[in-house]
């Protein structure tokens, strides 16, 4: 049976002076893909990008994966308070709109498991029909922040900022994500959930 869902391409961009120039192996990009192959029903098409810490290159890359109709954008690295850390400085400098809540509830979560949570400068913003989201550079604080948290029994303690993802790119113009529930239950309001089955 072909997939219902409509298809969605998504821009993963991993930000690393060291990953980018050979040092050492890439783990965001493979971290970011597995983590939304697992999470979402639709068919994807990702658009990967392996970038040093520059600011200018940085942003004409989330400007670029906009204009080539990515309807969610995913970053890893860059975000704590070293001197070559500018992810968020880039990403707002392309934003139309400033979300803050995702970046809220990311130190929220990443709190539960290490205290320099609160150093972390994640932002997430709106450019054009686009969401665009820094996440930790850690393939495991990538999971949990998205996830959130859960007991042994598998209740839900603290919610992933994954679950407004879905609802939000509805909101801003964007195709219908459908989350799969066994990994992160995304949340939208009665009226604008659709039936695709």
């Amino acid at each position: 049976m072909p997939n219902p869902y409509p298809p969605i391409k998504i821009g993963i961009v991993s930000i690393s002076d060291r990953a980018s120039s050979g040092i050492y192996e890439d783990k965001g990009l493979p971290a970011l893909q597995s983590w939304l192959e697992r999470a979402l029903k639709n068919p994807l098409q990702f658009e990967p990008r392996l970038i040093p810490d520059e600011q200018a290159t940085i942003e004409a890359t989330l400007i670029e994966l906009v204009d080539a109709g990515c309807a969610l954008v995913l970053t890893t690295g860059g975000t704590g308070p070293a001197l070559r850390d500018v992810t968020p400085e880039a990403t707002l400098a392309v934003a139309h709109k400033v979300m803050p809540g995702f970046g809220e509830q990311m130190r929220q979560v990443s709190l539960a498991f290490v205290p320099t949570a609160i150093l972390s400068r994640q932002v997430a913003v709106i450019r054009d029909q686009t969401l665009i989201i820094n996440l930790p550079g850690q393939p495991k604080a990538i999971a949990e922040t998205l996830e959130g948290l859960r007991d042994a029994d598998g209740k839900q303690l603290v919610n992933g900022i994954f679950a407004a993802v879905p609802y939000c790119i509805d909101l801003i113009g964007g195709p219908y994500l459908e989350a799969d529930a066994a990994v992160c239950k995304a949340f939208r309001p009665k009226t604008a959930v659709r039936s695709f089955l």
